[in-house]
């Protein structure tokens, strides 16, 4: 039987344990508090979302421990955390050092980088919300700094025995390659620190670095409702940069979310094609839960995926083991393991209960 990497991504942003955090969440629990205190009620819409295990710090080991075992238990296997950097030091790492990484049972489960660095705005912030255009940090970096960030992963990171290799190389992911140019100067100095970490990491007894890209959609083109600016992303330029394989990180960068969830996966299974058919670099095919931000505003202002039961999430699931089963790739990346304010988690709630969660059980690991 064929094994299969199911990979969530963590927004790391519940818990209140390092103080920047209060810049946007002032109560001192993380996003928890947008989470806790979302009130938008029309005769349409009503978002109404408490997670079963309550609002715990995931900063806290014995709360990870608890994660891990539950995701394992249904057959996620890899958490991919966002990693920030910003103002000269990182920002949120908390919950991957402090949480995760203390667990007794950290080393069962796999892990592995997304650099997540795009600009912080006021989207995390409800208070500000309606400013999304004000920076509050800027994510691009130059070499001096990218070096800095490097060494940190090589040593903190990616010389764990569980951090997450494909070949034997340790796997970063690069969310917003627009910010990524635009701080080491281009493409080709992006190129020569890319070898530089590949260079470093050998050093360190590695095998090297597999770097991964997030695609958008391909084009100059934004949608509402993200962290981020799209560059286009062709195939022989990527390749030619050292790039290893790439994936998506939400359905909303390259699709109109706001419809039938059964009509959502149509175009995202045309997305798959495109991305295989482009590219000679390996396409990990993503399946997010859906997408609804609308918590982190005052009024109802944003896109919303309707019917993305667990049964249709289910769906999609089977759709992407075939697509990978196609493709011969085993690794399938999921939004989110808790993305609570964007509405795509796989954690339980009142609503749903351990429906996705059981719904990724039944497609990989009872069968």
């Amino acid at each position: 039987m064929k094994n299969y990497d199911i990979a969530a991504y963590i927004w790391p942003a519940y818990t209140g344990d390092e103080e920047r955090t209060r810049i946007f969440w002032e109560e001192g629990i993380g996003e928890w508090q947008t989470v806790r205190n979302t009130d938008i009620h029309t005769p349409e819409y009503v978002w109404d979302r408490k997670p079963l295990w309550g609002y715990t710090n995931e900063a806290d080991p014995y709360v990870m421990g608890m994660q891990i075992k539950a995701a394992l238990d249904h057959g996620v296997n890899v958490f991919i955390y966002d990693w920030y950097w910003y103002d000269g030091r990182p920002f949120l790492e908390n919950c991957l050092n402090d949480g995760f990484l203390q667990a007794q049972n950290c080393r069962d489960m796999k892990f592995y980088i997304m650099w997540a660095n795009h600009d912080a705005n006021y989207t995390w912030d409800k208070r500000l919300s309606n400013k999304p255009d004000t920076v509050v940090w800027r994510g691009a970096v130059n070499r001096a700094q990218f070096e800095e960030i490097g060494k940190r992963w090589i040593d903190r990171y990616f010389t764990k025995e569980n951090y997450y290799k494909i070949d034997g190389k340790p796997v970063v992911s690069i969310y917003e390659l627009y910010n990524f140019f635009k701080g080491l100067g281009g493409a080709e100095p992006a190129k020569e620190a890319m070898a530089w970490l590949d260079g470093e990491a050998k050093k360190a007894g590695l095998e090297g670095v597999h770097f991964q890209f997030v695609r958008w959609n391909g084009k100059q083109e934004n949608l509402s409702g993200v962290d981020g600016n799209v560059l286009e992303t062709g195939a022989e330029l990527m390749e030619n940069l050292g790039f290893s394989s790439f994936t998506h990180y939400q359905f909303v960068h390259f699709t109109d979310v706001n419809r039938d969830y059964t009509e959502i996966m149509e175009d995202v299974k045309g997305e798959w094609e495109r991305a295989a058919a482009e590219y000679k670099i390996p396409y990990y095919p993503h399946v997010s839960v859906g997408w609804d931000n609308n918590p982190r505003f005052k009024k109802l202002c944003s896109a919303v995926t309707k019917n993305n039961t667990p049964e249709n999430f289910e769906k999609a699931l089977i759709m992407a083991k075939e697509f990978a089963d196609k493709t011969n790739v085993s690794l399938i990346t999921v939004n989110s393991w808790n993305e609570w304010t964007e509405t795509s988690y796989l954690m339980p709630d009142n609503v749903n209960g351990y429906g996705y969660l059981k719904a990724i059980k039944r497609v990989f690991k009872d069968k």
